[in-house]
């Protein structure tokens, strides 16, 4: 059994403290009271890297919220991203600093909100400002917290960003002033990784998984050839129950740095690359993430710095190899762990981790150039730089008689990609059948790619309809549609206009209202498909009469529906 360790406090004798560099600049709180965080950066998670700091706000919404420096509001945002409302602030430091699961915006960012959609008249809440529309100085109130957007909990997600490159910076270091931490972090689980069938750890060449229990390792291990080793391991602060990701890991064999992570910045372009550091596989299976101390030859995180080898280990000699990591968070706590693995050839051979014969329907794919895949009907192309490492596909194919395509996938199992590769279709309009109408005649314009029942694009051209895929494993298939969203009235009373919109095929792109003639903006009510306006926030009067409404909702095929009511305000 490996005994790596628990977590101890700063003050235990395998828990050293380092002091770490500030900022050239410090910025206040955003808010007025001890920060105590949820979440920290770089926590991995499925498809991204968590990109701020999550702070409390006592479980509840409609704390203050403050600019963290001097700036000026350079962009407010309603139901964007995953951030619910938000603001984002350019400071001269050369930092923009992004607030969100925001409740409320301060009157005047407010204003500066609507004044942008009414001047444009677009109901989607996206204004760019210039630094003269909203100048804000550090400590000034600009919002109240919230929890809209992919929020589960109230919460303060507060990201910083370098403002001329947008890559992800950490907010810890620019408010380590304002947060305590003397708790060390803690490695709960060990992996082992033999890179092939012809690698093997404890005489196995499957990959496997330890528990651990303490700082120094009594048992020894088995290796021979090449291994890379990943850790499962939190970071922990006083007064939480709450986990955090690791901000600075090391692997030292025999004494020689092998692998260093610092956890400090992440380019938004790589955010995706977390499920090649991570174990993608494992998380889906067990939802906890073992980070690779290791880098896969297509991963490219500048965080990760490694030796010739790329992090991976090799035992090559009959002899006892020293292996140490050390973690540390920003604080500076530190906790070590050791173990012993013994070189050693194998005396039995194992099965291989993955021993099922090739498919008739099967490929691989190299992480260093553009791969392609083609079937009767359909073709998959993944551009350089989507894989991190070499892959073998196993595409499946569900015929569907009497539809537009078939429906395929590439893999039985997780497969994400960096990025969006792209998938081709045909389009077998001379066989599609819907209520016994034959479709021969159909719109091009409403074809589109549906993976695992979303939306994902579709350019037709000369039969063929292409859209993105980023999961291989998905199910994509070809779809149509012709028909436009429903808009149902849920309230036209007192001073508030209230819609359902739903739609069953290609989704909602976009919508647009008037009241006498005159643009309202509509904006989407949080959690819930429906969409508001407050008449009093528009530049309708009350007249105590009737006033007419003309709503449009136009789906991702350009289908629009159009909606019209009388209320009286």
């Amino acid at each position: 059994m490996v005994l790596l360790s628990c977590g101890h406090s700063s003050q235990d004798s395998d828990v050293k403290q380092k002091v770490p560099n500030p900022p050239s600049q410090t910025f206040q709180s955003p808010v007025d009271y001890e920060i105590s965080l949820a979440g920290n950066f770089g926590e991995p998670r499925p498809n991204h890297f968590h990109g701020g700091i999550d702070i409390k706000t006592e479980g509840r919404e409609g704390k203050h919220i403050y600019a963290i420096a001097d700036g000026y509001v350079s962009r407010i945002t309603m139901g964007l991203f995953g951030f619910g409302n938000a603001v984002y602030i350019t400071h001269p430091t050369g930092q923009t600093s992004v607030y969100c699961h925001l409740k409320a915006f301060s009157p005047r960012i407010k204003a500066a909100l609507r004044r942008y959609q009414y001047r444009h008249e677009t109901c989607i809440a996206d204004a760019r400002l210039t630094p003269l529309d909203v100048p804000v100085s550090q400590g000034q109130f600009i919002a109240l917290s919230g929890n809209t957007g992919h929020s589960t909990a109230p919460h303060l997600h507060l990201e910083l960003h370098d403002t001329r490159t947008w890559e992800m910076l950490d907010p810890y270091p620019y408010l380590n002033h304002y947060i305590a931490d003397t708790v060390a972090p803690q490695a709960h689980g060990l992996m082992a990784v033999p890179q092939s069938e012809a690698d093997y750890f404890n005489e196995s060449s499957r990959k496997q998984t330890f528990g651990i229990a303490s700082h120094h390792i009594d048992r020894r291990f088995t290796a021979w050839g090449r291994v890379g080793f990943a850790l499962w391991a939190n970071d922990y602060m006083q007064g939480s129950y709450n986990h955090y990701g690791i901000h600075e890991t090391i692997l030292n064999v025999d004494g020689h740095q092998v692998f260093r992570s610092l956890v400090d910045s992440i380019p938004v372009s790589l955010n995706r690359m977390v499920n090649s550091w991570g174990d993608y596989d494992h998380w889906l299976h067990y939802h906890t993430w073992y980070i690779k101390s290791f880098a896969e030859p297509g991963n490219t995180l500048p965080m990760l710095k490694t030796d010739s080898q790329r992090g991976v280990v090799t035992f090559n000699e009959e002899r006892d190899y020293q292996l140490e990591y050390i973690l540390h968070d920003y604080k500076g706590n530190e906790a070590r762990y050791t173990f012993t693995v013994t070189g050693r050839a194998p005396v039995t051979t194992s099965a291989s981790a993955d021993t099922a014969a090739p498919t008739a329907l099967s490929a691989l794919f190299r992480w260093n150039q553009t791969n392609s895949f083609s079937l009767p009907g359909m073709q998959l192309i993944v551009p350089y730089g989507l894989l991190t490492s070499d892959i073998h596909i196993r595409p499946t194919v569900n015929r569907r008689p009497g539809y537009l395509s078939d429906a395929y996938s590439f893999s039985p199992t997780s497969l994400p990609l960096v990025g969006d590769a792209e998938i081709s279709i045909f389009a077998r309009t001379d066989n599609y059948d819907t209520d016994s109408l034959l479709f021969a005649e159909a719109d091009p314009t409403k074809f589109y790619i549906s993976c695992n029942g979303k939306f994902s694009g579709g350019s037709y051209e000369r039969g063929w309809v292409s859209g993105r895929i980023r999961e291989l494993a998905s199910t994509c298939l070809l779809e149509y549609d012709d028909c436009p969203p429903d808009v149902r009235p849920l309230s036209l009373t007192a001073g508030r206009l209230l819609l359902a919109l739903s739609d069953r095929q290609s989704g909602i792109s976009t919508f647009k209202a008037w009241v006498d003639g005159r643009f309202v903006v509509f904006d989407a009510v949080e959690k819930t498909s429906n969409v508001v306006c407050h008449l009093s926030e528009t530049p309708i009067k009350p007249t105590g009469k009737s006033h007419h409404l003309k709503f449009m909702a136009t789906d991702n095929r350009h289908n629009t529906r159009e909606f019209e009511a009388d209320f009286i305000y």
